[in-house]
């Protein structure tokens, strides 16, 4: 029976999903197509035809996540510490969603470091990253909330301490669940206070 004009737009975002799925459970290593139709309830001919390769899909999976992650909704905040504070909260894995969005981001790491153009646009977003966080942390300096120092290098460590606070919160979530991962960022954020 041949589909509708509709259904070629529906059923990507079926696969998308899919694809998101095999990544929260499986992670970048065990997305393949096999994966993914079998996710879907379909075959690997038909997931083919979205995805000719597994590169393909790999491309397609990143540009998913950069998507939602784009998309997600950010923590509201007033200024100084509160915005750094809020920045910082945004990537922890303190929800389902967030856990598996972090889940995906880290196993992707191993896909960009074999990748040398994948490998330079993670760079530039951490590099992003950092830059937002030098904003914030300047701004809380102006406000005397922060203690003095080099705004750009505060944020380098800020964004180190998140991000190693993640790949813990991932690998022993009983040891890191959501309000310690909290209690140390206020920690942390106290210590840069003084």
């Amino acid at each position: 029976m041949p589909r509708a004009k509709g259904d070629h737009g529906a059923r990507r975002r079926e696969v998308s999903e899919a694809v998101w799925r095999v990544l929260a459970t499986r992670g970048f290593g065990g997305l393949t197509l096999r994966a993914v139709a079998t996710e879907l309830g379909a075959t690997t001919g038909l997931l083919t035809h979205y995805f000719p390769t597994k590169n393909d899909l790999v491309t397609y999976a990143l540009d998913l996540l950069d998507q939602r992650s784009a998309a997600r909704p950010r923590r509201t905040a007033g200024q100084g510490t509160d915005a750094v504070r809020a920045a910082l909260l945004d990537i922890l894995p303190l929800s389902a969603e967030a856990t598996d969005s972090n889940r995906i981001w880290v196993s992707s790491w191993d896909t960009a470091l074999a990748d040398p153009a994948l490998r330079e646009e993670y760079a530039g977003k951490y590099a992003r990253g950092r830059d937002k966080l030098h904003q914030l942390v300047a701004a809380a300096q102006r406000l005397g909330e922060l203690a003095p120092g080099d705004p750009a290098r505060i944020a380098a460590c800020a964004q180190a301490f998140v991000l190693g606070l993640v790949v813990q919160a991932l690998l022993d979530p009983a040891a890191f669940p959501p309000q310690r991962q909290i209690d140390l960022l206020e920690d942390y954020l106290a210590a840069l206070a003084r």
